[in-house]
């Protein structure tokens, strides 16, 4: 638990004051941090060459800082930078021409994660930019959701909710975190942001607190797959960078899908 509690505090102090000054010193967070959630993903492979796991950071860079345009209702991707990605991984089979080492399993590997990355970190950027208490209600959300169904899963928690991909999340975890993680960040939106739309934002923000609980058994779904237990040991007691965001990573998709189409 010490460890767990230090990890945390070093881990807030380096990102609260950044997301407080938001835009440029934002971003930078914002693209080490989906490096390094990139660099987990890779790792996942072994038999990636390192040139080429060089070649998706770069390519992943270059989609977040200039594949993504927001107008205001419709995020705009750069097709040509996504063609290019793929072009240049697929030309890279041809340097290794070993189907064991680099195969075009690989290459869709590589490319499904650049894109995933690159829009859910892009999004970060995005959203903080619109106004800091967006930020601050998203990120409310998953906290509160994965607070209350840990605690409340350790304390009535019996009945188990997908034991094949998260043997220690429960049932009534799950409820516990839904009702508080969708009342205390629909608090805050009415009270900081808009008290005009009640019913909506409380309907918003509980669909999107079973989002963040879906995430999270998505990304568990990945580990379990490459049996692992932490994406890396980054944050020591709490493993790596996708282990802390993959609930936000879910909330900020549907996030942004339901504001635009909505």
């Amino acid at each position: 638990m010490k460890e767990r509690i230090i990890s945390a505090f070093v881990a807030l102090l380096i990102t609260l004051p950044l997301l407080f000054l938001g835009g440029t010193y934002f971003d930078i967070l914002v693209l080490v941090v989906g490096l390094l959630g990139l660099k987990e993903l890779l790792d996942l492979n072994k038999d990636i060459p390192i040139l080429v796991k060089y070649i998706s950071y770069l390519l992943f860079g270059l989609l977040l800082i200039f594949g993504y345009t927001y107008t205001g209702r419709v995020i705009l991707l750069n097709y040509s930078l996504v063609v290019i990605s793929l072009l240049v991984l697929l030309t890279s089979m041809l340097v290794y021409n070993d189907s064991k080492r680099y195969s075009i399993e690989d290459v869709f590997y590589l490319l499904g994660s650049i894109i995933l990355l690159s829009t859910a970190f892009s999004l970060f950027s995005i959203i903080r930019r619109s106004g800091l208490n967006y930020m601050v209600y998203l990120l409310l959300i998953t906290i509160m959701t994965d607070t209350f169904a840990y605690f409340i899963g350790r304390a009535f928690g019996k009945k188990k909710l997908m034991s094949l991909v998260s043997p220690n999340k429960t049932v009534e975890g799950f409820v516990g975190g839904l009702i508080f993680g969708t009342a205390i960040a629909s608090m805050f939106y009415i009270f900081v942001i808009d008290s005009s739309r009640i019913l909506p934002i409380i309907l918003l923000t509980f669909i999107l607190s079973i989002m963040g609980q879906v995430g999270d058994l998505v990304f568990s779904s990945i580990k379990r797959h490459y049996k692992i237990k932490d994406f890396s040991n980054i944050m020591p007691g709490h493993g790596g960078i996708l282990d802390r965001l993959d609930s936000i990573i879910f909330v900020l998709f549907t996030y942004i899908i339901l504001t635009i189409v909505l």
